[in-house]
């Protein structure tokens, strides 16, 4: 029977739920265990698709084209798992598809209600993982902390599959802060003790409890917190502070973590092979001589968790190549006419990543002009594709009033355009592509050297799409259509072949990278900016 475990929070948001159940995750796979993640999102937003990046941060996409909460890429990261659209789900959601059922008359005239309505639509969610992947262990991440209001239903829910499935079969696991008060020196255990009373008053008594902290615990603070909070001594985990978020399955299987996580449930496996993740780990954290500096442009800077994949993809490929990539966080709207060069000076590598709307686009396309003009890698990401080809068209294919229809619906040269009849058999997120879509490279391209192959598939969130009427003079100015969809539709990517490193691709090759597997597109940029800052030094 699938075992299900259920990971909360305390105190304060922000505690790194996300990445205990992540690194639970890689621990319990490492043991031979087939393992599924979900996330529980208790805001009302159906999903996350139509959010401010600046509330929420980067929007994950799924194989299926699922939109979807970011931790979900730390679950893939970790676990090296696809998930899919069964792996979030929001307040938003289950009230729309419980209010559906009502308007199809699913419920014979009941009255609707919370229990038991909403909290069998939540029931129903959880057990379909369980189900739909065959999974031997399902982690259930609830969104928020313990006391809040919109929270209520999920751990409802979730203790009713507790009593459901048995408690051999389930496992709580609470997150919660141990503050260090600085003026007395001592570490305080009451928002823990609140915390859990506060579960245990809503049905709920937590198995585990993970202590998030920043200097190491005293042997003191688990027995007391075992003591006060009912569970077994070595169910209260050590989760400190650490720099390289990798190396958090190593520090909680130190305190036996996934060891007593399947003694809890009963399970018989045998102890995790983490030898290659330990070698990962000890790659990452090597001291690194070489460094390349990496210009990351976009509008989003503010929060860097708006472009959480990206930056995780370039350190990716940074510890493959075995250098150091410092990212610069280059806001677009402050680049000028005026002070670009400036801006930009000493890049080994220019990104410019996805993205909606007409702000900051004018800085974007400076960045590329002058990434092009200066034989600096350059590497657009969905919007940043877009970016490159209408600041060719510009400036190199003499088409001066070039953009895109979703910035100047206008403009008569849209080189960037809304095309007509690509999304008919999309439902999902309006118009928008999302979802793993295949695409057939160029040979002698840089795609082709990059992925080592011809036919590849990856992962798109995007409204507009290179426009046809244009690939003929494009092309013929030296522009190359590197990939292209199968049915010969779509240019997927454009690059200039020529240089080391100069490509756009149409889709988020970011989602798909693993520190211990780097994406291809990553790899070869960052091995340009490499040979590009060489190529400085000299």
């Amino acid at each position: 029977m699938t075992k299900y475990i259920f990971v909360t929070g305390g105190v304060v948001s922000g505690l790194g739920k996300g990445i205990t159940a992540a690194s639970l995750g890689r621990l319990l796979k490492s043991r031979g265990l087939k393992v599924a993640a979900q996330k529980l999102d208790p805001y009302i937003n159906v999903d996350p698709g139509t959010m401010s990046p600046y509330q929420h941060g980067e929007v994950y996409v799924t194989e299926d084209g699922a939109e979807t909460d970011l931790d979900l890429g730390h679950y893939e990261r970790f676990i090296d798992e696809d998930l899919n659209k069964y792996s979030n789900l929001t307040t938003g959601k289950v009230y729309w598809n419980v209010l559906n059922k009502e308007r199809r008359g699913e419920y014979l005239g009941s009255t609707v209600q919370v229990i038991p309505h909403i909290t069998n639509e939540i029931k129903e969610f959880v057990y379909s993982v369980g189900r739909k992947t065959n999974a031997d262990v399902v982690i259930t991440e609830i969104g928020g902390t313990i006391g809040d209001i919109e929270s209520q239903p999920f751990i409802e829910a979730v203790r009713q599959i507790s009593l459901e499935i048995g408690r051999e079969n389930s496992l709580f696991i609470h997150v919660t802060l141990v503050p260090y008060l600085r003026g007395s020196e001592e570490h305080k255990t009451k928002p823990t003790q609140h915390s859990v009373k506060e579960l245990q008053g809503m049905g709920v008594s937590p198995n585990i409890i993970v202590l998030r902290c920043d200097e190491p615990l005293e042997e003191s603070i688990f027995r007391k917190i075992a003591m006060f909070c009912n569970v077994k001594d070595d169910c209260v985990i050590e989760n400190m502070t650490i720099p390289n978020l990798y190396e958090a399955p190593l520090m909680l299987e130190r305190s036996g973590f996934s060891g007593v996580v399947c003694r809890e449930l009963g399970i018989d496996a045998p102890e995790p092979d983490l030898a290659e993740w330990r070698e990962m780990v000890a790659r990452i954290d090597d001291p690194r001589t070489r460094r390349v500096e990496i210009g990351l442009v976009g509008k989003y800077v503010a929060l860097h968790d708006a472009y959480l994949s990206v930056a995780e993809a370039l350190r990716h490929a940074g510890y493959y190549h075995d250098v150091h990539v410092d990212i610069r966080w280059i806001d677009s709207e402050e680049i000028k006419p005026e002070n670009v060069a400036e801006t930009l000076a000493g890049l080994d590598g220019i990104i410019v990543p996805g993205g909606f709307g007409s702000r900051g686009i004018d800085g974007m396309i400076l960045a590329a002009k002058y990434a092009r003009e200066n034989n600096v890698p350059y590497f657009g990401v969905c919007l940043g594709m877009q970016i490159a080809v209408i600041e060719y068209a510009r400036n190199v294919a003499g088409i001066p009033d070039a953009d895109s229809g979703e910035f100047n619906e206008l403009c008569k040269n849209k080189v960037i355009d809304f095309m007509p009849g690509q999304s008919d058999d999309i439902d999902k997120g309006g118009t928008l592509r999302l979802g793993a879509y295949p695409c057939v490279i160029t040979p002698g391209t840089t795609m082709e050297r990059c992925y080592g192959r011809l036919e590849i598939s990856e992962r798109h969130r995007h409204r507009y799409e290179f426009n046809n009427d244009y690939r003929e003079k494009l092309a013929a100015c030296g522009l190359t259509l590197s990939g292209i969809s199968p049915d010969g539709r779509l240019v997927e990517t454009v690059e200039l072949t020529e240089r080391p490193f100069f490509v756009g691709v149409q889709y988020h090759p970011e989602f798909k990278s693993r520190p211990n597997r780097p994406h291809p597109l990553f790899k070869g940029f960052i091995g340009a900016a490499v040979g590009f800052s060489e190529g400085k030094v000299k």
